[in-house]
């Protein structure tokens, strides 16, 4: 028998799992919230704010249960220009860049919920599996190659002993998750892997990189403060303040839904359950907008964290309130505790996310699955790599859209037959939209054609306004050699939309297909009944 190794359990969880798991994924936010917090210049304190802020509020209001939000690399990266930008505006010493941040989620906040509300969520089904399997697999190396700066010391490689003592506690804590499942399933692995590395750390009194160690290396002092205060943005209420913010809000909230989504249907199918696209796009909004009035520093879904949770058994929304209410309480009460957790512990549980999120059926299937579908994982890899997850996501599904439009497009085809009467009879097969209709102009023979011609639509779909403009051309082109053209089997809806239908269209009512173009079928169909 293959043994197969099942990364995640599909059960429903229960409430000592998502405690167990909450408090896990508490320990895995503190580095990631600190990092993140220095990427985008700013103090440890407000990224570790963002994350609870986030956690918390997603936990109670967003539509994936299970899902862990905070602050994350592809926001952070984003506000690095406008804390800068809104530096250089006040005085030194000011920070009015980081009262430009708060009221830039402000504005993302009302952006985020806006999307929510218009249920633009539904959008996500539009991601092909390609893109899917693509932004996994660039994701899963951008946490690999971010987990690598932890073996850096003062800018330098890790070398020696250093270097040495922190691969054997990373490769001890991947060790503990991988065969403690197999042994029982009581507690997370991930935790305990970090409690036991912990333990010989302290104990044993190894010399190694700690929490504490890690913020004081970025400049920090540690991560104790009080509660998050109740604080409005402090800059001028103007338009140019509008406008210079706008722009950052507008990419911050389209990166952040795109990731947040992608994370949802990533945790959908890891779970076998589905989430609420639109009520997430709400729930991040507004997290994104108390961030802005208590001075977190916002985020997103985190797809490292969410695995972290799924894997130790979060299920629920209680998974991702125990995470935000233990972050806060490492802040308020054990600050001192937490700061002594080698950092190697934490990027040991991360390097087991990236091996449990990367896609390694990708090298299986790439001789099985069409070369354009290979070319969009490839490229989707690549650029969120390169770039951010957005500009991934988008040029996938622009290529992916692309590389449909052309199938379809060459797929129209005709039979031509000429009747015992003489008229010629055109059947068109495959769907008339604007890809194909070039193809669709270039077979018909007007000059040559008899004087009576028939365009029957019975294998074949008007999909758009392009289709219905290439008939018009069509039926002009024969009018002007003063022949006569009849389209049949067209719906009614199709006849109210083409120009002279009345005088063009030969409908059969009895044999012609009920579509709807440019409509939703499921939709109309569902109001006509509920009218009944």
């Amino acid at each position: 028998m293959k043994y197969k190794f099942n990364f995640i359990d599909k059960s429903q969880g229960s409430v000592k799992d998502d405690i167990l798991s909450g408090l896990t994924v508490s320990l895995a936010l503190v580095p990631e919230a600190v990092a993140f917090a220095f990427v985008a210049g700013i103090s440890p304190i407000i990224g570790l704010y963002g994350a609870f802020m986030m956690g918390l509020v997603t936990s109670i209001l967003g539509g994936r249960p299970g899902m862990i939000s905070g602050a994350t690399g592809a926001t952070a990266v984003v506000m690095v220009s406008l804390i800068k930008l809104g530096n250089d505006m006040g005085a030194p010493g000011d920070q009015l860049g980081l009262q430009y941040l708060f009221a830039t989620l402000l504005l993302v906040g009302v952006l985020q919920m806006s999307a929510g509300f218009l249920r633009l969520g539904k959008f996500i089904r539009l991601v092909p599996a390609s893109v899917m399997m693509g932004f996994v697999n660039g994701l899963a190396i951008v946490i690999f190659l971010s987990q690598l700066n932890m073996f850096k010391s003062g800018g330098e490689w890790l070398t020696g002993a250093p270097l040495w003592t922190m691969l054997a506690l990373v490769g001890g804590t991947m060790l503990i998750m991988f065969v403690l499942p197999k042994v029982s399933k009581a507690i997370p692995a991930a935790l305990v892997g970090i409690l036991v590395v912990s333990a010989v750390v302290i104990f044993g009194g190894i010399e190694t990189q700690t929490v504490k160690t890690f913020i004081e290396a970025g400049g920090g002092t540690g991560i104790k403060a009080g509660l998050p205060t109740f604080n409005i943005p402090m800059i001028p209420l103007t338009f140019e303040t509008l406008k210079f913010i706008f722009p950052y809000a507008v990419i911050l909230a389209s990166v952040g839904l795109i990731e947040s989504l992608m994370t949802l249907n990533l945790v959908d199918e890891l779970t076998e359950t589905r989430g609420s696209g639109n009520r997430e796009c709400a729930a991040q909004g507004a997290a994104n907008f108390v961030n802005g009035l208590f001075g977190g520093m916002g985020g997103c879904a985190m797809i490292g964290q969410s695995i972290i949770n799924i894997k130790s058994g979060g299920r629920n929304r209680l998974s991702g309130v125990v995470a935000s209410l233990c972050l806060l309480a490492f802040i308020l009460f054990a600050s001192t505790y937490i700061e002594m957790i080698p950092i190697a512990a934490l990027v040991g549980v991360m390097f087991m996310v990236v091996i449990g999120t990367f896609a390694w059926n990708t090298f299986r299937v790439m001789d099985k699955i069409p070369v354009a579908d290979l070319v969009v994982i490839i490229l989707v890899t690549a650029l969120t790599v390169i770039f951010d997850l957005a500009i991934a996501v988008f040029a996938g599904v622009i290529v992916s859209a692309l590389v449909f439009a052309w199938e379809n497009a060459v797929r129209i085809r005709f039979r031509v037959s000429v009747d015992e009467h003489g008229i010629k009879h055109y059947v068109v097969v495959g769907p008339l939209f604007f890809g194909s209709t070039t193809w669709f102009n270039q077979n018909f023979d007007v000059q040559n054609d008899p004087d009576e011609v028939i365009v029957d639509f019975k294998e074949s779909r008007i999909m758009d306004q392009s289709a219905i403009e290439a008939i018009n051309k069509l039926a002009e082109r024969y009018q002007k050699e003063g022949k006569t053209i009849h389209l049949r089997h067209l719906s009614k809806d199709c006849i109210r939309l083409v120009r002279k239908a009345e005088k063009i269209c030969d409908v059969n009512i009895l044999e012609d297909p009920n579509y709807f173009v440019a409509i939703d079928h499921y939709n109309k169909k569902l109001i006509s009944q509920q009218a009944e």
